[in-house]
């Protein structure tokens, strides 16, 4: 049988939960389809060990939790927060090979990360930036949802907002994001579509965020700046000014968003990071952060329950989608010029996994005569 072909890369930080999930109890998840266990030790840290005991496999997310250590719920044998057994009923000795495997695990922007690859090249300078999500000058929340698709479907998704149009247009869509052009850049690990609209009419989601904090009401320009950092983590920067007052930058150098001017107006950033379950699912988490009327807490959660169910909207057709393709695996797909943003994710992807499942050079070894 043929193996089939990676769609991940293993050695990557992937969001395992948002932070207050993980408390003193067991909570199993799985991620590159590897199973979990996470809870948070007497310390405040968090360990994450593989969910299945050395001895019969049970999960060990079915025990409990005893202090820093983890007891099996079969026949009790007990892991520490690293993973290796310190007791066995009814023996004295231990087996020496007695463990789980424990993963790098580290909090950082409100989100629990696990490496699930190579433990040596877990580099925690390698988290993807959502800084915006604890930053004091923004407020704001998300939420998780597990998605019945690839995750790739995810990041296409989120890489070609002109769905907008179509999906969402009672809410945030509006033709002129269809029609807009756009700037379509790329790096070693990152790839950004840059859409400005000028002087247009609001959307209905956005002509209520700037006349709720300004006032205002009247034609605006808007942006909608796509980041992708390889492998599955997406930030938009996105927003409305009131027309004509430097929000666009000057000059031709519309791909520079640090040239703009967006005091008249107001800004958000959706921040997504999208991790693999299994080829087929995947956890969405997301959040939505804001830098006006920081101290409403109502706003706040008018804002992440709004944008829950735009993203609801987009579940269900990745869903579809994903039914579509199980259906056909081998339709021939054909692109347009709105997927550039996809496709650059998916080059940045592919280009990843490829150079985790490179063969290793072989030296011959010849005998001397």
């Amino acid at each position: 049988m043929k193996a089939e072909k990676p769609t991940f890369p293993l050695n990557a930080w992937y969001a395992a939960a948002y932070d207050v999930e993980v408390v003193r109890v067991l909570l199993p998840r799985t991620i590159c389809k590897q199973k979990l266990v996470m809870f948070r030790k007497t310390d405040g840290t968090v360990a994450a060990l593989e969910d299945a005991c050395w001895h019969r496999l049970l999960p060990l997310s079915m025990g409990r939790l005893d202090g820093d250590e983890l007891t099996c719920g079969y026949h009790g044998l007990v892991y520490s927060a690293q993973g290796r057994c310190t007791h066995m009923p009814s023996q004295e000795t231990l087996n020496p090979s007695a463990c789980v495997r424990a993963y790098p695990v580290l909090e950082k922007h409100r989100f629990v990360w696990v490496w699930p690859g190579d433990p040596a090249k877990a580099d925690p300078a390698l988290v993807p930036d959502l800084h915006w999500n604890d930053d004091a000058e923004w407020a704001g929340d998300g939420k998780m949802i597990k998605v019945k698709c690839d995750y790739r479907l995810v990041v296409d998704n989120l890489m070609d907002l002109t769905h907008e149009t179509f999906v969402h247009g009672s809410s945030i869509g509006q033709r002129a994001v269809a029609e807009a052009p756009f700037v379509a850049t790329h790096g070693d690990r990152t790839a950004t579509i840059t859409r400005w609209m000028e002087n247009i009419d609001a959307p209905p989601f956005w002509a209520g965020q700037i006349n709720h904090s300004l006032g205002y009401q009247g034609l605006v320009d808007r942006w909608q700046i796509i980041r992708f950092e390889a492998p599955c983590t997406v930030t938009i920067d996105v927003g409305v000014a009131q027309a004509g007052t430097g929000a666009v930058p000057p000059g031709g150098n519309a791909g520079d968003a640090r040239l703009s001017n967006r005091s008249r107006g107001v800004n958000g950033f959706v921040l997504n990071t999208i991790t693999p379950e299994t080829d087929g699912t995947c956890h969405y988490f997301w959040a939505f952060a804001r830098n006006y009327c920081l101290g409403e807490q109502r706003l706040t959660h008018q804002l992440r329950e709004g944008v829950a169910s735009i993203f609801r909207e987009d579940e269900h057709v990745l869903e579809a989608q994903q039914i579509a393709m199980d259906e056909h695996p081998d339709h021939q797909f054909y692109n347009l010029n709105i997927d550039a943003g996809s496709m650059w994710a998916r080059r940045l992807i592919d280009k990843m996994v490829a150079k985790e499942n490179r063969p290793s050079s072989v030296i011959p070894i010849r005998s001397v005569a």
